[in-house]
C-alpha cells in the first residue's frame, strides 16, 4: 500500500515519537508548511493511525517504548506500506542510522533537530517517492540479466524477481540510466536524493551496499565500486 495523496490535496505525515513535547513541535510546524499530520506515541497508536488514514510519508523515532522504530518500521514493510521513512536519531548513534537505512528506511535527521530541515527533507522524500526518475523510451531497462520494468515497477535477476524498497529502487533506477558510467557519491546523493546531506556519504554508502547484496548474491558481479571514486553499474569490473 502507497499512500499518495491526489493532487490539490496536502500531503499527509504520520509523526511516531513519544516525547509529546517534540510530537506537538513537529505537529505544528508541518502544518504551518502545508502538510497534513497525525500522531503517535507507541506502537497501538501508529497502526491505529496507518488503518484509520495511511501517510504518504512517515517521521519515526527510534527509541520507543515497547516496539522500538525499527521494529515498527518492519511491522509497516511487512504489511505492504511502502511509504518513505524519515527516521530520527541521536546525533552519536551511528549504529541507528545504519541500521535504520538496512531495514527500508529513506533518510535519517539527528537531535536535535531543525524542523525546516525536517521539513525540506519530507518534500524530498515525497518527491522521489512520486517518481520523478528520468523517462526512458525502453519499457525495461537492462544491464546482462538485470531488468528493471518501470511500468510494472519490478525488477528481476535472471527471471527472479527481487525486493526493492523505494530508495533502493530509484537508486538501481539511476545506475541503470547512467550504466557503465562511474557516478561519484555526490553525483549519486543530489540525482536520487534531491537533497545536499552535507558531504555526509554514509546514505549513498550503506544504499549501495544493500542494493549490491540483493541484485549480485549468487550471480556475477554487476555494481562496483570505483576506489576513490564512486561506483558504476556493468558487465564486468575492468578498473
Amino acid at each position: 500500500m502507497n499512500a499518495v495523496s491526489t493532487p490539490g490535496t496536502a500531503d499527509r505525515v504520520l509523526v511516531v515519537d513519544d516525547d509529546p513535547g517534540i510530537r506537538r513541535l513537529l505537529v505544528s510546524a508541518l502544518e504551518f508548511a502545508g502538510f497534513e499530520v497525525d500522531a503517535a506515541g507507541d506502537l497501538t497508536e501508529t497502526l491505529d493511525r496507518v488503518a484509520r488514514r495511511p501517510p504518504d510519508v512517515v517521521v519515526l523515532d527510534v527509541m520507543l517504548p515497547g516496539a522500538d522504530g525499527f521494529e515498527i518500521l518492519q511491522l509497516l514493510r511487512e504489511r505492504a506500506i511502502d511509504v518513505p521513512v524519515l527516521f530520527l536519531t541521536a546525533r552519536d548513534a551511528v549504529e541507528d542510522r545504519v541500521r535504520g537505512l538496512r531495514l527500508g528506511g529513506d533518510d535519517y535527521v539527528t537531535k536535535p533537530f531543525s524542523v525546516v530541515e525536517v521539513g525540506a527533507r519530507l518534500q524530498a522524500l515525497l518527491r522521489r517517492a512520486r517518481g520523478t526518475a528520468p523517462a526512458t523510451e525502453e519499457t525495461a531497462l537492462r544491464c546482462a540479466d538485470l531488468t528493471l520494468d518501470d511500468p510494472r515497477h519490478e525488477v528481476r535477476r535472471a527471471g527472479r524477481l527481487i525486493d526493492l524498497s523505494p530508495t533502493e529502487y530509484r537508486l538501481l533506477h539511476h545506475l541503470l540510466t547512467h550504466q557503465g558510467q562511474v557516478l561519484s557519491r555526490a553525483q549519486i546523493l543530489e540525482a536520487v536524493w534531491q537533497y545536499d546531506f552535507g558531504g555526509d556519504t554514509v546514505v549513498v554508502e550503506r544504499f549501495v551496499s544493500n542494493l549490491r547484496r540483493k541484485i549480485d548474491h549468487g550471480h556475477t558481479p554487476l555494481l562496483h565500486t570505483v576506489r576513490g571514486v564512486g561506483y558504476t553499474l556493468r558487465e564486468q569490473d575492468d578498473t
